[in-house]
């Protein structure tokens, strides 16, 4: 597995919504959120990069947002959350969304291989959708201490 050591901040700006992923289900969580929160920033024609992020967090808990062009009104009742990293292994999956659970696993050995101590929040960075689920793409990012 080839994966990228970036030594070079990350930082952005997400409007989303947060929640539990109960019993670790995270796709259904980060669906559900990441429904609310296209309704909302649809329905109020915000600008945006069109790009879903999902972070993972400790607690199981987990933020599903998009990088708007500008602040949103007050009363969209969306959060917003900072994502500030200054290293992390980043990883860019080809393929099918069911197939990530491996590429976490892939990117865990490979890390732990070259002593890396990688640490939460986690990223998914998700590409512009295709119905060719071979031609998905998925940046998937590591935070390291």
């Amino acid at each position: 597995m080839n994966i990228e050591v970036i030594d070079k901040n990350l930082v952005m700006t997400l409007y989303g919504f947060s929640g539990k992923a109960v019993s670790r289900n995270y796709a259904e969580t980060g669906f559900k959120l990441m429904n609310r929160m296209w309704e909302i920033v649809k329905s109020a024609g915000l600008k945006n990069k069109g790009i879903n992020i999902w972070v993972y967090e400790p607690g199981d808990n987990m933020f599903a947002g998009v990088e708007l062009e500008n602040a949103p009104p007050n009363d969209t009742g969306l959060e917003s959350k900072m994502v500030n990293l200054a290293k992390y292994v980043y990883y860019k999956h080809v393929g099918p969304y069911n197939q990530l659970p491996e590429a976490y696993r892939k990117m865990k050995e490979e890390s732990a291989n070259r002593d890396l101590k990688i640490s939460l929040p986690y990223l998914e960075v998700y590409g512009h959708w295709t119905a060719d689920e071979t031609k998905l793409e998925t940046g998937i990012i590591f935070s390291l201490e």
